[in-house]
């Protein structure tokens, strides 16, 4: 299986199933560069076909998860670029970002170990699962700097954080723990940072006991169906389902099914059905 590219601003380390796919600046607090985003595309689309990755942590090398966008390499350079120069610069960010990072076939976790601010928003809601170290600091700091927070980051908040958290948040500039980050449901869980790697391993182990085809129809249903009519979410989930059954390989409503009502050895509201029973 071919390596994820090499590249100076994003580290990728395979273990047990698990891409710990690392934000590699830790001089500049993981902030994302435009080298970076362009970076992230590469290694998005190579992970997506590899074997080795079941499931893709994303973290920050060092002490921080992101500081968001760097402010010198990136709003400067869209300062001094042509309109075509800023489309580029901006598709490179927020192609992997909310489209490519959102919709990956796979199971994806943020684990926040430390600073995490305005644009790493972004990629964080754009993580199905995230746990934070208690002794992360967040921030939307936007406000302090005479400006909005834009490249979808207000969407991201408004997505995921309860809407009295979000609003305090975006119009103080204020910064907040991991215990908070839990309590606004902008994360799902906080834990000491010494246990954090440890918990983010049990989570990901979980995933990987799961069937990988149903556990991406799922994940990318869920993404759909909350943009969608009640009406429009039944034909599609319906479809889905279908379409779901069809191409597994591994025939999990079948085995999971005659497990339960043929064999009668499994409780589905318990465990999972044994994946190694033919």
């Amino acid at each position: 299986m071919p390596a994820p590219p090499s590249t100076e601003n994003v580290a990728v380390e395979f273990e047990d199933g698990i891409a710990w796919v690392m934000f590699n600046r830790p001089q500049k607090r993981n902030a994302m560069s435009p080298a970076l985003n362009r970076e992230m595309m590469g290694v998005l689309d190579a992970l997506e076909v590899d074997d080795r990755c079941k499931v893709l942590v994303l973290t920050g090398a060092g002490d921080s998860f992101c500081a968001g966008m760097d402010i010198k390499e990136y709003f400067r350079e869209v300062d001094k670029a042509t309109p075509v120069g800023v489309m580029r610069v901006q598709r490179d960010s927020m192609g992997w970002q909310w489209r490519r990072l959102m919709f990956f076939p796979k199971p994806t976790i943020a684990m926040v170990n430390g600073w995490c601010f305005g644009g790493a928003f972004t990629p964080l809601v754009s993580c199905d699962l995230a746990i934070a170290a208690d002794e992360a600091q967040f921030g939307l700091s936007e406000i302090n700097w005479g400006i909005i927070p834009a490249g979808n980051v207000t969407k991201a908040v408004a997505y995921k954080m309860l809407p009295a958290d979000a609003q305090y948040y975006l119009l103080t500039g204020d910064t907040f723990d991991g215990k908070t980050a839990a309590r606004t449901r902008l994360v799902n869980e906080s834990v000491p940072r010494a246990q954090l790697k440890a918990r983010t391993t049990e989570l990901a182990r979980k995933l990987m006991e799961k069937n990988p085809h149903v556990l991406s129809a799922i994940k990318l249903a869920y993404r759909r169906v909350k943009e969608m009519t009640w009406d429009e979410s039944e034909d599609y989930l319906y479809a889905k389902a279908q379409q779901t059954y069809s191409t597994d390989p591994e025939q999990g409503r079948k085995r999971g099914m005659g497990q339960f009502l043929d064999d009668k050895t499994y409780r589905p509201g318990l465990e999972n059905y044994d994946r190694d029973k033919k």
